[in-house]
Formats: C-alpha cells, sequence, structure tokens
C-alpha cells in the first residue's frame, strides 16, 4: 500500500488548502485551526508537518495551569494525540483515509509553570490498518512524552 504525505506550505496554508506530495490533489484539512475550542485552548501549533513527522510548539502560561500553578498534564496529552493523528492522517490521506486514536499513554516528567515547549512526533510503526507514533515534549530538558496508536479509518466512513 502505497504512503502519501502532504506538504504544509506557507502558500498553501494561507490558502486552506494541503496537497499530496506526489499527485498535487488536495487533501483534507487535518490543521489544528479547524479543530475545535478545546485543541485550540491547548495551544499547539504546528510548525511543519508531514506523514513522517510534525514538529511544532506550545506557549505554555497561566492558561494551562492547575489550581496549583503548574502547567496541567492534559495539556501535554492533547499535544500528543493533536500531533501525532495530524501526521498519522497525512500519512493516509493520499489513500483516502485519516487516523483516529485509540490508546494513548503519556509520562509526565516534569513540572513547568510557563514557557516554550518544544513537540516533535514520529512513527514508529506505518501498517495497513493501524500506526503508532512516538511524541516527545521539552523545553531545555524533556518535559512529557507520550505513545499513540491510531486506527486508520476511510475518509468516507464518517465520525469515528
Amino acid at each position: 500500500m502505497s504512503r502519501h504525505s502532504a506538504d504544509l506550505t506557507t502558500a498553501d496554508e494561507r490558502a486552506g488548502t494541503v496537497r499530496n506530495r506526489t499527485t498535487g490533489a488536495a487533501l483534507p484539512d487535518f490543521a489544528l485551526r479547524v479543530a475545535g475550542e478545546f485543541a485550540a485552548a491547548a495551544g499547539l501549533v504546528i510548525d511543519e508537518a508531514d506523514g513522517t513527522r510534525v514538529r511544532g510548539h506550545i506557549d505554555l502560561g497561566v492558561d494551562h495551569h492547575t489550581p496549583w500553578g503548574i502547567v496541567n498534564g492534559g495539556v501535554y496529552t492533547t499535544a500528543v494525540e493533536s500531533a501525532a493523528t495530524v501526521g498519522a492522517s497525512l500519512a493516509v490521506a493520499g489513500d483516502g483515509q485519516r487516523a483516529v486514536a485509540l490508546h494513548i499513554s503519556t509520562d509526565l516528567l516534569r513540572s513547568r509553570t510557563e514557557g516554550r515547549a518544544e513537540v516533535t512526533a514520529e512513527p514508529v510503526h506505518q501498517g495497513r490498518t493501524q500506526q503508532i507514533w512516538a511524541v516527545t515534549i521539552s523545553a531545555e530538558r524533556p518535559l512529557a512524552r507520550g505513545q499513540i496508536r491510531l486506527q486508520n479509518v476511510d475518509l468516507d466512513r464518517g465520525p469515528a
């Protein structure tokens, strides 16, 4: 089964169009800017993405805090799911599919109150029906790491 990935070029992103690198055909929009308020509030900004790697960042601050003044671990888990789902979906979009999360595991390694956190997601396994992605979140030192298993499903199947 062939895998296709998309370039998220600045011009295409401004136009709201993601294109298959091989065929040039327009792909579904998997960008977080079209997601709901929850994903937007978590703050992940995708800096580059294709079916083999996603890089982004989160500018952490008081909007991400627990009542105890540190970043809520759910912010990191949301970043794990968001980054991996974008990459995994781009990997199979050219085949008329998207990826949906089945299992997420996030290890919270150290607390943080503010600052930029870098997010990197890369596939561990990309199969015909499932993918596994590893995600690291760091700011000078690792803050969290996660692994996610995703199911490849047909785009015309409707909501998962």
